[in-house]
């Protein structure tokens, strides 16, 4: 591999995404897809280039150059220049002025955050804001997007078409909303950073790298939040703490093999103590509030889960938090959680009782739980439930850790 090799995938994940944006903000979110090209194209001739005649002094310095320069020569020669820019300028001074593009450190930051609130609108889903996300902001490939979602390229190019296409017809801004409308959008940029992360950190694809990409993309963008005086508010420190915490764990929950660990035999040691303490500083700080969000409540069931050890008051303390997080949104993947905490606090049998009353036949997860619930006291039950589940269950690493149950069970059974 030659250094280009190495170098352009690093600069394409971090310099695209700042070139769309400020290309974006200039051209208007109509016409994404010219700025997307631009972008692309650059680094295409990057790629060419420096493949010949080698790395140039300053290389995020060179694609801002040539990117700029390429922009300006789109504009100088089509119809978009006319309607959009030139009515702006002195059209007597047009000969002697060099149409400024600005890639500023400044204008990048506020570019890329006023496009966050723009891909964020309410009118489009929040699939499809995911998927815009991962495209503009964070420079993936559709086929990386593919892969994340497990789903067709296909697919991902239609919604991303379907979403671009609403955001013209509602004729939306590259703007920072107003100081009357940023409370309920930015709630609305928390929630698909929110899913972001989870896309990662939940994702079923099997290649760990992409996960973790996406989970840090979704860390990244949230720190922009917390640069800006108007958006580092406590629910976005708490939104950050959550996602410090949860990614602590990353190296101790797959094996080499890419299989699952369950919570209770992760090795400790993998756990990232930097991400711990950044953790607990955001949520430190985000309690400064006088509301408390999901946010808020999540932060904190994580934050006690980087404490392996098995104490009472810890899940006692998870099953508090379990019980304030259903009163404030309700769903029944956090309901199956606080029945896990439940059985940990109070005992399998009580657990057992509350997760039968959720009645999610559907669900894989109530199944796996069930199972837990079951060994040691009706592992023919038991295996029934891990059976269902793994009827349900659809990724390879899945199956292979209800299989492994189901083994397990019926060893210590003819023992």
């Amino acid at each position: 591999m030659t250094q280009t090799d190495g170098l352009l995938p690093h600069l394409f994940r971090t310099e695209y995404s700042k070139i769309t944006a400020v290309l974006c903000k200039l051209f208007g979110i109509e016409h994404v897809e010219i700025a997307e090209d631009i972008a692309s194209d650059t680094f295409l001739l990057a790629s060419e280039t420096w493949g010949i005649k080698g790395l140039p002094e300053n290389p995020a310095a060179w694609l801002y150059t040539v990117a700029k320069n390429k922009a300006k020569d789109y504009l100088k020669r089509n119809t978009l220049f006319m309607q959009k820019i030139m009515h702006q300028l002195d059209s007597n001074e047009l000969d002697d002025r060099e149409l400024e593009i600005n890639l500023s450190d400044q204008n990048i930051t506020d570019s890329q955050l006023q496009m966050m609130f723009a891909i964020c609108h309410p009118s489009i889903s929040a699939e499809a804001q995911i998927c815009l996300s991962l495209r503009v902001l964070c420079g993936f490939g559709i086929n990386e997007i593919a892969a994340a979602f497990l789903t067709s390229k296909e697919t991902i190019n239609k919604r991303l078409f379907r979403a671009k296409e609403k955001l013209r017809e509602e004729n939306v801004k590259i703007e920072f909303p107003s100081e009357g409308a940023i409370g309920e959008r930015l709630e609305t940029v928390a929630r698909t950073l929110y899913l972001l992360f989870n896309e990662g950190y939940y994702s079923h694809s099997q290649e760990s790298t992409l996960q973790k990409e996406v989970c840090y993309e979704a860390m990244r963008l949230t720190y922009f939040l917390l640069e800006n005086k108007k958006t580092n508010l406590p629910f976005i420190n708490a939104l950050m703490s959550l996602m410090c915490f949860h990614a602590s764990r990353f190296e101790a929950r797959t094996d080499g093999d890419g299989q699952t660990i369950l919570y209770q035999d992760q090795d400790e040691n993998l756990w990232d103590r930097e991400l711990i303490s950044r953790g607990n500083y955001f949520l430190n700080t985000a309690w400064q509030g006088n509301k408390i969000t999901k946010y808020h409540i999540e932060a904190g069931i994580a934050s006690w889960h980087t404490k392996k050890e098995d104490s009472a008051e810890k899940w006692e303390h998870i099953l508090q938090l379990y019980n304030q997080l259903l009163i404030i949104e309700y769903s029944p993947v956090a309901a199956l959680n606080r029945t896990y905490a439940l059985s940990k606090a109070n005992g399998k049998a009580e657990a057992v009782i509350e997760a039968e009353k959720l009645n999610l036949a559907g669900n894989q997860l109530y199944h796996l739980l069930l199972g837990e619930l079951y060994m040691g006291t009706d592992d023919l039950m038991a295996v029934d439930h891990l059976q269902k589940a793994l009827q349900l269950a659809t990724a390879k690493s899945d199956k292979t850790l209800i299989t492994n149950k189901i083994l397990a069970i019926s060893l210590l059974s003819k023992g």
